[in-house]
């Protein structure tokens, strides 16, 4: 099998949950839609926005230094294992513990409504649920443990999932007398209806609980070591990493904490500023189905990149795998682009939040670009110079910042996907130029972007020429979409994959 093939299946093992997961936890949106005003789901999209920062905090780059130092030549994994998670339990007890004590001021200083904090002390407790269990999946993945890797996470969103249905839609329409009503005892005492969306943390929080007991075996199976010296050494490597990852999070959703700060009073008339958060929270979750694929090719890349460091024809294999990645990617671009309006109508279920749909194609070249831009960090992450990262993402943070800035107040949210894309772009393009100079690629480079530019002149075309009729639009949207697909197939010829 070649090292192209090899790469695909691992990625589609991987990809098979997490596609499942995202899916799974994308059948949410359209309850949250329907169930929650967009004020109210403003406020998740809001506190999850924060759990996204802290997420990197509480990981602090361990999972990839983990695999680092797993693949060096002399690395003695048990040791090492032993070691990091050793860091990580204690981390994670003092850092969910402050989280725990400081929960009232937390949401007094994020200006949210009175008697919200229980909200800070159940997502402190995911944080730290989350924190613990990433280095056990860290393992797993070293360890080509695909199938209990992707057994657990989907366990996991099983779970998030059908709590969510119980007391998001279950309980209320019970107690309401919609159907069942013979359980209303029982759900009376389960069931607290003040506590509202604060169910979407509690499900979060048992499907974290659940998740540490699926994998006792491997957080059980180390013994307790803090060594000082190795433990700096890790350190040393790991905290770039941890400074891109924030950088990279603010880049991915400090837009939703910029959002009501910037956005002017009464600019979409008749809606606050978080009803605003809300639609675009909404509308971008539209953009998962280019974050999955992202997704699934990390768990799978990560671990490849640094096996294949070592052969003589790395930077061939690099080049193919970004080519094929960008051309798949581009294809998901232009079918979910072209028939956005068939999506926005499943998924976003109140109209008032379908306002927005128009920032989905933005965000989802933007996630494109930020899939080239994993693939391009390869040489980075390969040469030990992790800082690298650490300047390209507080480049594009402070490009996102300035754009969110400048363009909010004018554009509103569509401001902000904006502000977006020139961020990833620019990400992409400076870690090409610096990675020519530091670990040569023969990337395709403007090969693929021709392809982009035709994707998104075929996608303008389809937006900016609409007939009236339904069926006649969406035969014009699925004519351009299998033209491009058709385009790629004549030009690149698939089974040049197969043959790498």
């Amino acid at each position: 099998m070649s090292v192209a093939k090899k790469l695909a299946s691992q990625t589609a093992v991987y990809g098979i949950s997490s596609i499942l997961v995202r899916v799974l936890n994308y059948l949410l949106v359209p309850i949250y839609t329907a169930r929650f005003v967009a004020a109210e789901y403003g406020i998740v999209t809001g506190l999850y926005a924060y759990v996204s920062f802290l997420n990197i905090v509480f990981t602090y780059g361990m999972e990839t230094t983990f695999f680092r130092f797993a693949n060096r030549p002399d690395a003695d994994r048990r040791l090492l294992y032993d070691r990091v998670m050793s860091q990580v339990v204690v981390s994670t007890v003092v850092l969910t513990g402050l989280l725990v004590l400081l929960a009232r001021p937390l949401m007094q200083l994020l200006d949210l409504p009175p008697g919200r904090e229980r909200y800070a002390i159940w997502l402190a407790l995911i944080l730290g649920l989350d924190a613990l269990v990433a280095i056990p999946f860290a393992r797993l993945r070293l360890e080509n443990q695909a199938r209990r890797f992707a057994t657990i996470r989907v366990a996991n969103i099983l779970l998030n999932v059908g709590l969510n249905l119980f007391f998001i839609v279950l309980c209320p329409d019970v107690l309401a007398g919609k159907y069942l009503v013979g359980l209303q005892p029982l759900v009376t005492q389960v069931y607290d209806p003040s506590i509202g969306v604060g169910y979407v943390f509690l499900s979060n929080l048992a499907a974290s609980a659940f998740t540490l007991l699926l994998l006792s075996r491997e957080l059980l199976d180390f013994r307790f070591r803090l060594d000082a010296t190795p433990l700096a050494a890790m350190l040393r490597y790991a905290y770039p990493i941890m400074l891109m990852g924030l950088a990279g999070m603010v880049n991915e959703t400090l837009d939703r904490i910029l959002l009501p700060q910037w956005l002017p009073k009464n600019f979409y008339p008749g809606q606050s500023s978080l009803t605003a958060v809300g639609i675009y929270g909404a509308c971008y979750k539209l953009s998962i189905f280019m974050s999955l694929v992202i997704q699934a090719f990390r768990y799978a890349a990560e671990p490849f990149f640094f096996s294949q460091s070592t052969e003589k024809n790395s930077p061939r294999t690099f080049a193919l795998v970004l080519k094929w990645f960008t051309l798949c990617c581009a294809v998901i671009f232009v079918f979910i682009s072209l028939n956005i309006e068939d999506f926005a109508w499943a998924f976003l279920r109140r109209p008032e939040y379908r306002q927005g749909i128009a920032v989905v194609p933005v965000l989802l070249l933007a996630n494109l670009f930020l899939g080239v831009y994993w693939n391009l960090s390869v040489w980075f992450k390969l040469t030990d110079k992790t800082y690298y990262g650490t300047y390209i993402g507080g480049a594009g943070a402070v490009l996102t910042i300035g754009l969110n800035f400048l363009l909010i107040p004018v554009l509103g949210y569509m401001g902000s996907a904006l502000a977006t894309l020139a961020c990833y772009f620019t990400m992409a393009a400076i870690c090409w130029w610096l990675g020519e100079r530091h670990f040569p690629v023969p990337y395709p480079v403007a090969r693929l972007l021709l392809w982009l530019l035709a994707a998104v002149a075929l996608v303008a075309l389809g937006w900016l020429v609409q007939p009236e009729a339904y069926w006649l639009r969406h035969g014009w949207h699925l004519l351009l979409s299998l033209a491009f697909v058709a385009a790629l197939v004549l030009v690149e010829k698939p089974q040049r994959l197969v043959r790498g």
